[in-house]
């Protein structure tokens, strides 16, 4: 077995164990830009689909604030920073999904550069949600108090040389010039894995995906 599989199955029988009957996985998945979160969690949705596990991929994305008030606040050039998401929505989000049956929460169209209302929903069938995001598990106030929401933590782990060779080539894919492309790496993803890096909480595993 790969260690990739070794990696999703440790994290498939973790998950397994932290179910109940009277409420629901809640799974944290953190990383900076281009570190894997999203490759991951759909991963391991797959995996537990086919053991026959009622699971949803969340991601914190839906919770970008609109470009109209990053504007505003001169925060634009700073989109998918900390301070450019509704961190309140999504905290009520997080809180929803470990106590209500229905919940509806807002998905992001790339394409489009905006987020949707109530675009997603997690039924009562769900018994465990993969949330995927940035921060997730960063010591910053307010963000902090996520880490006690979480049945189980993983955090995603890469050298910045590594993020930034996926993230120039992510934007090379978006149609960017490779100046452009560069430019947009460097100057606001690498920056805000930097800032992930430097206030990481701890998390139940550790994993790095290119290993």
């Amino acid at each position: 077995m790969s260690e990739a599989a070794n990696t999703t199955q440790t994290l498939i029988t973790r998950i397994l164990a932290c179910r109940s009957a009277n409420r629901r996985c809640l799974v944290g998945i953190a990383g900076a830009p281009g570190s894997g979160k999203s490759t991951l969690a759909e991963n391991v949705a797959q995996q537990l689909a086919k053991i026959g596990a009622q699971v949803r991929v969340v991601p914190m994305d839906g919770f970008h604030l609109d470009n109209r008030i990053l504007k505003d606040r001169d925060l634009l050039e700073r989109k998918g920073a900390p301070e450019t998401f509704d961190f309140g929505g999504f905290q009520r989000l997080i809180q929803a999904l470990a106590n209500d049956t229905d919940v509806y929460y807002p998905e992001f169209d790339r394409s489009r550069d905006i987020a949707i209302a109530g675009r997603a929903h997690v039924g009562p069938e769900c018994s465990i949600v993969l949330v995927e995001g940035n921060y997730l598990l960063l010591d910053e106030p307010g963000w902090r108090d996520l880490a006690a929401l979480w049945d189980v933590s993983i955090r995603l782990q890469e050298p910045l040389e590594t993020l930034r060779a996926r993230l120039i080539n992510r934007w090379l894919a978006h149609g960017l010039d490779p100046a452009a492309a560069q430019a947009r790496a460097e100057g606001n993803d690498l920056t805000n894995a930097t800032r992930i890096q430097n206030a990481a909480l701890p998390a139940d595993l550790e994993i790095r995906t290119d290993s």
